[in-house]
This record gives C-alpha cells, structure tokens and sequence, in this order.
C-alpha cells in the first residue's frame, strides 16, 4: 500500500474514530498529547508521511491496533461486525427461555445452570447474561401473556426499556427506572420483544 493510500486510511479512520467513540480533536490532542497542528494537518490531508511515533499515540488513544489503523477501514469493518444477520459470521447465544412464575426463583442460578433444565432459544446480537422470559400475564398494555421478553440481566446503567418484578404485587412490569426500590425488583434491560411466541 503506498504512503499516501495508508495516509488516507489513517485520515478517514481518526475522522470516524473521533465521531463513533464521541470524542473531539481537542479530546484527542489532550489525551495523546500530540500537538493540534498534527492533528489538523493529518485530517486537512497536508500530510504525506505520518510519524509512526504519532500514530501509535493515537491508535493508544482508540484503543485500536496500530498496524490496523493504517490499512483497515474501521467503518467498514464495525459495520459489519455489528450487524446481526443470521446468516453472518456471528454464532447466535443460546437463552434459556423461563416462565413467569419461575421467574425469581431462577434468578440467582446462573445462566448455564438455566440453560441446561429451560427450552432454549437464540439471539443474534452481541450480548451476555440473557434470559427469555415468557410472560403468563399481560403487563398493562404493553406486553401479553405468551410474549417473551429477552432481557440482559442485572442492574444496568444506559436508559431503555427494564423488566421489574414489582413486590407488593407479585406482578412484572416494565419500567425505565434502574434504581432499585423497596417496592420493586429491576431483573434487567429489556434488549427483545417477541409477540406471542414468535
């Protein structure tokens, strides 16, 4: 690859870096400590041949491999890698699927613990500590008996959709609180909403 291909590439992939990790170019010269004039010249394409010095500060700086950020497209590449086609490379995680009125008693056992004595179905996406939960009960007028939810469990931070199990009356609901009350139970992130069983 000619230096100013892999110029380029390293041109594109700190623009898209910058833009996917939500960082700045004042973020990226504070933190890697290169100066903005650098920077500028390398994004404005006023430079033919990078440092490779600079470039291991700013492959740091991504947590991105150094040979990569030269030749890969990392759009390209992340795109790809993030899509969830079945027929992809990625292998589905198998979720034990749990009734409702299994629901806490199963909750502290681990998933594999699950897996091996619940039917099983599958997700394609990038996730861990799954559970299907198959709703008996209709939840207010969101979900019905026969749904099944798949939901990441555990406490966690980013906003959305949670299952809770609310303890006064002994009933699921979904909520987009993530504090933990003295009313309710939070089981985790809803990520997937089936109707009915499909």
């Amino acid at each position: 690859m000619h230096k100013k291909d892999r110029t380029e590439k390293l041109k594109n992939n700190i623009k898209y870096l910058i833009k996917s990790r939500g960082e700045t170019r004042l973020s990226l010269c504070n933190a890697s400590g290169l100066t903005r004039t650098t920077i500028y010249n390398i994004l404005e394409g006023r430079v033919v041949h990078v440092q490779q010095s600079t470039i291991q500060k700013i492959s740091d700086f991504f947590g991105v491999s150094y040979k990569e950020i030269e030749t890969i497209d990392f759009e390209e590449k992340e795109t790809i890698e993030s899509s969830v086609s079945p027929y992809g490379n990625m292998n589905p995680a198998a979720v034990p699927i749990i009734r409702e009125s299994l629901l806490i008693e199963s909750l502290d056992k681990r998933i594999g613990e699950l897996a091996i004595t619940h039917p099983l179905t599958y997700y394609f996406g990038t996730a861990s500590n799954l559970i299907g939960v198959l709703l008996e009960n209709d939840i207010s007028w969101m979900n019905e008996s026969g749904d099944l939810l798949i939901v990441k469990k555990g406490l966690s931070s980013g906003d959305g959709e949670k299952l809770a199990y609310d303890k006064t009356t002994k009933k699921l609901r979904i909520t987009t609180d993530s504090f933990d009350t003295d009313t309710s139970y939070i089981i985790g992130a809803v990520i997937e909403e089936r109707f009915n069983g499909n």
